[in-house]
């Protein structure tokens, strides 16, 4: 039941339509001092983080953040601190993941793919790493026990690299979180649907519009139209006149004899070339 609703939250994950503040790649570029200091104090960071992403408030404190099965069966309710010390020290990948999980059902940020490909490939680097552990363990060969060992120091390296990034880009978006960086921008309006000529045009085109949370037009009880108009007499008596138009116009002879002239346009005109 609990990894069925696990699924389902990792699900509902890949909906979201906020974005990170600051991308993996671009970490070092936004806060390179806490970037070392991720990288070279990383437990730390993830006990700070932790307890910043909690808003410091330890009473809410739960392994692993309640992503992993353990999660509320060892005791956090009475000594949150100590509990948050071992599982940032024994267990640092899960603390990192889980303040990440956090952040991110609770701001609905969404993992972009460039994130998902770098965090992809430092697992699967590590992966890698331990099968030619395994094979060298097994096979004895000089060789192949010397190219594990290289990949086991370039999968450290990449792991801790990710992790520092990680960690930067979670202190990023609390800072956001917390205004650090002022007030945030106006968001984009919505896009807007544009007319199309089989569209009818609304009866408010060309006319004043309404008061707010008026409607329009206002019914007769606020005065619309306004009382006399239009007047009884409206048309006024004799308009248009019997007689339109007046008697004599045209005249007869119109237009006068010879106009336009037989010979129209003359002889010769246009000009040969």
């Amino acid at each position: 039941m609990a990894s069925n609703a696990q699924l389902d939250k990792m699900q509902l994950r890949r909906n979201y339509r906020n974005v990170w503040h600051t991308d993996l790649t671009k970490t070092i570029q936004a806060d390179p001092p806490y970037c070392c200091f991720a990288l070279w104090c990383a437990p730390c960071a993830s006990y700070l983080l932790r307890k910043r992403a909690l808003y410091n408030d330890m009473s809410r404190y739960t392994c692993c953040a309640g992503y992993m099965p353990c999660s509320g069966k060892c005791g956090e309710s009475k000594c949150p601190e100590f509990c948050l010390c071992t599982e940032v020290f024994f267990c640092f990948g899960n603390s990192v993941a889980s303040t990440r999980f956090l952040l991110q059902d609770e701001f609905n940020i969404q993992t972009t793919k460039c994130d998902n490909c770098i965090i992809g490939f430092m697992f699967c680097l590590s992966q890698i790493a331990c099968i030619f552990s395994l094979v060298a363990m097994i096979v004895g060969s000089e060789e192949i026990q010397e190219a594990s060992q290289l990949l086991n120091c370039l999968s450290d390296m990449v792991y801790c690299t990710v992790c520092a990034c990680m960690q930067t880009q979670h202190k990023i978006e609390m800072d956001k979180r917390d205004g650090m960086f002022g007030p945030q921008p106006m968001a984009m309006p919505p896009v807007q649907q544009m007319s199309r000529i089989d569209q009818p045009v609304p009866s408010t085109v060309g006319h004043l519009p309404p008061p707010y949370g008026q409607p329009y037009p206002p019914p007769q009880t606020q005065g619309y139209p306004a009382p006399g108009y239009p007047p009884a007499q409206y048309p006024p008596p004799g308009y248009p006149p019997a007689q339109y138009p007046p008697h004599g116009h045209p005249p007869a002879q119109y237009p006068p004899p010879g106009y336009p002239p037989a010979q129209y346009p003359p002889p010769g005109y246009p000009p040969a070339k």
